[in-house]
């Protein structure tokens, strides 16, 4: 792998187009920048910018373009799939200072935002207005809205409200040329011409710059239900999900945790439910949300039923804020938890709902054949299921050289399925090598197409998705 060096008159060229609090050379500086959450790789850039506004942003690419630097975009660096990591050095453009959320219009319930903003930062921002932003990753508190748009990330709300995808209406995005353009328009229907919107949605900064985004926002639900559901059989809590909305309900969450995963959170987690026990093999997370309590109550019957059907335990109910919280924060630990015990590789499968237990019984069996261990949760009501491998004790021989194959297989019987590889983590750099389960040569080639037509020289977060 070719890592590119910036020359000294590059770096004096960034340098004169930023201040100096946006010019990073230091060697921890550049460290800070050159991980994500993707296992334990670190890919530190040679200079780290840190623009301040459109101008700047297209000032550096510019730059970078004249020379044939590359250029990775860089956001709250809580992914997954290694989708900001610098793997061919140049410049990490780290977009944390461009966080500003510059305009709520509660008339048309559309925000405008800068891609540096935090996630929650932008919820409770609308949430003050009455508005909702449903997109929500485990890692809100710290991931921000670039990311997500790049990654075109999910979360748990997705089953009720979409992804981040079905939120962004217009793009401000800064070409591998350096020129500007915006992608759409401000309005819900646009049959206009070729959605170039939706094609920077999820192209994991491969295709350009995201400098600002406008949102859709729905109203903010009135009230919630949630509740914990224990099942003896990890199975039974996987069929259990298709035959929720089988039943005619929609959550607006549902979240699968097997034991391990819940295991591990209470050692590291503070302030879980007394309740909480390792002893049943999965949790199903279920939330109803909406502006009617005795519709809200109809919903927790119907779902009750179904879970009973399905041989579940006693049901803990939350009753108060406070104990919602609490098993929020319980999901959103997990992935904290996993990581805390071990390294790891994570694996963003999804598959139709009704197919979740198939998908299920396959990892586990490809596990026992190769002799590792995993752990599953994710986001049921989907079908979107995080396998994570834990490293353990495994040998190095074993995880450099064996690992991938017993991968290839859980992302060939995910597609068997009628899945594909991910479905909100993205491909970035280590889910690559298995494109070729998903696409075929015909539309790779298509792919790597587009790639050139906006990018010739390659230089937008090269070493990305395309294998």
């Amino acid at each position: 792998m070719t890592i590119v060096s910036v020359p000294a008159n590059v770096r004096a060229a960034l340098e004169a187009v930023l201040d100096c609090d946006g010019f990073l050379v230091d060697e921890e500086q550049r460290k800070h920048y050159g991980h994500d959450e993707t296992e334990n790789l670190q890919y530190p850039p040679s200079v780290v910018v840190r623009p301040t506004s459109t101008e700047q942003v297209a000032a550096v690419v510019r730059i970078c373009a004249e020379h044939a630097i590359p250029i990775t975009p860089i956001g709250g660096r809580t992914g997954l799939s290694g989708g900001a990591l610098c793997v061919h050095g140049g410049v990490g453009m780290a977009l944390d200072r461009m966080n500003a959320v510059v305009a709520i219009d509660d008339k048309n319930l559309q925000v405008t935002v800068e891609p540096g903003v935090i996630t929650q930062v932008l919820q409770e921002a609308v949430a003050a207005k009455g508005l909702y932003y449903p997109p929500d990753p485990s890692s809100r508190g710290s991931c921000t809205i670039g990311g997500n748009i790049a990654e075109n990330a999910g979360g748990p709300r997705a089953v009720k409200y979409g992804v981040t995808r079905d939120f962004v209406l217009n793009l401000q995005v800064v070409l591998p040329n350096g020129e500007v353009i915006w992608t759409g328009a401000n309005t819900l229907k646009n049959s206009t011409g070729y959605d170039l919107t939706r094609l920077l949605v999820g192209s994991e900064g491969t295709l350009g710059i995201i400098t600002r985004a406008v949102l859709r926002l729905v109203p903010l639900p009135k009230d919630t239900r949630l509740m914990l559901v224990p099942f003896p059989s990890a199975m039974k809590a996987c069929e259990a999900v298709s035959a929720t909305f089988r039943a005619g309900v929609l959550p607006s969450a549902m979240e699968f945790m097997e034991r391990d995963a819940i295991a591990w959170t209470m050692r590291f987690t503070d302030g879980l439910p007394t309740q909480l026990s390792t002893d049943p093999e999965a949790y199903l997370l279920i939330e109803v949300d909406g502006d009617h309590a005795d519709m809200l109550m109809r919903d927790c019957e119907r779902i009750l039923e179904v879970m009973e059907a399905h041989g579940c335990g006693e049901v803990l109910f939350a009753e108060t804020t406070a104990e919602k919280d609490a098993l929020w924060k319980m999901r959103r630990s997990v992935p904290v938890s996993v990581k805390a015990h071990s390294v790891y590789k994570e694996e963003d499968t999804v598959v139709p709902r009704y197919e979740l237990p198939r998908l299920l019984a396959g990892v586990k069996e490809i596990g026992r054949r190769y002799g590792f261990s995993s752990v599953c949760y994710g986001h049921a009501g989907d079908g979107n299921l995080h396998v994570n491998i834990i490293r353990g004790d495994l040998s190095d021989k074993f995880w450099e050289e064996e690992l991938p194959m017993a991968i290839r297989e859980i992302f060939e019987i995910t597609v068997s399925l009628g899945g594909t590889l991910s479905g909100e983590h993205g491909i970035g750099l280590v889910q690559r090598p298995y494109m070729d389960i998903a696409f075929d040569p015909v539309q790779l080639d298509l792919m790597r197409s587009i790639k050139r037509v906006f990018d010739p020289l390659g230089i937008m977060n090269p070493g990305k998705v395309l294998p």
